[in-house]
């Protein structure tokens, strides 16, 4: 329970900081990807290196793997039908034929209908998970978060010599 709390508190912490809009919103649409795999494969591990590779929020990443892995459990009905008509396709035949007999690509267990279709499905909803998250986040420091900043409380408490000591406590650690 309190590893949860932690990440939604880090998730907070994330979203009031002065990180790039761009950099979280590709976090959590790579994060979407990997919450979408089912298990642990070669996909994980190239979304990972993506992720390490580009300027991507490496938090909101696994942040959204993490919730979205509970989100994809009930549609994987949904995936391994999609899975099924994809891997049924007489054009892709020779192509997946091919495909299975390269050297590293058999560990993608691309051949299973769920893996199948949670890949393809998650990559085609990439584009529309980043701009639909990064109109949230843009929304959500518009809104909420220069109302938090102009109540009394709040400027209150950042006058205290405690939030002084913890501002300069993150920013040297």
């Amino acid at each position: 329970m309190t590893l949860i709390l932690k990440q939604i508190f880090s998730l907070f912490k994330l979203l009031n900081s002065e990180t790039g809009t761009n950099q979280i919103a590709a976090g959590i649409a790579l994060g979407f990807i990997m919450g979408m795999a089912p298990g642990f494969s070669l996909q994980t591990i190239l979304v990972l290196l993506i992720a390490l590779i580009f300027r991507v929020q490496f938090g909101a990443a696994g942040l959204a793997a993490f919730f979205f892995k509970f989100l994809a459990w009930p549609f994987d009905p949904l995936f391994d039908r999609l899975g099924q008509v994809i891997l049924e396709m007489d054009s892709l035949h020779p192509t997946l034929t091919w495909a299975y007999n390269l050297p590293f690509v058999p560990f993608t267990k691309f051949y299973n209908s769920v893996v199948m279709g949670s890949g393809v499905l998650s990559i085609l909803l990439f584009p529309l998970v980043f701009i639909l998250s990064r109109m949230l986040i843009q929304k959500y420091r518009e809104l909420i978060v220069a109302k938090i900043k102009d109540t009394k409380i709040w400027k209150a408490m950042k006058a205290t010599s405690l939030f002084q000591w913890y501002e300069k406590y993150d920013r040297l650690y």
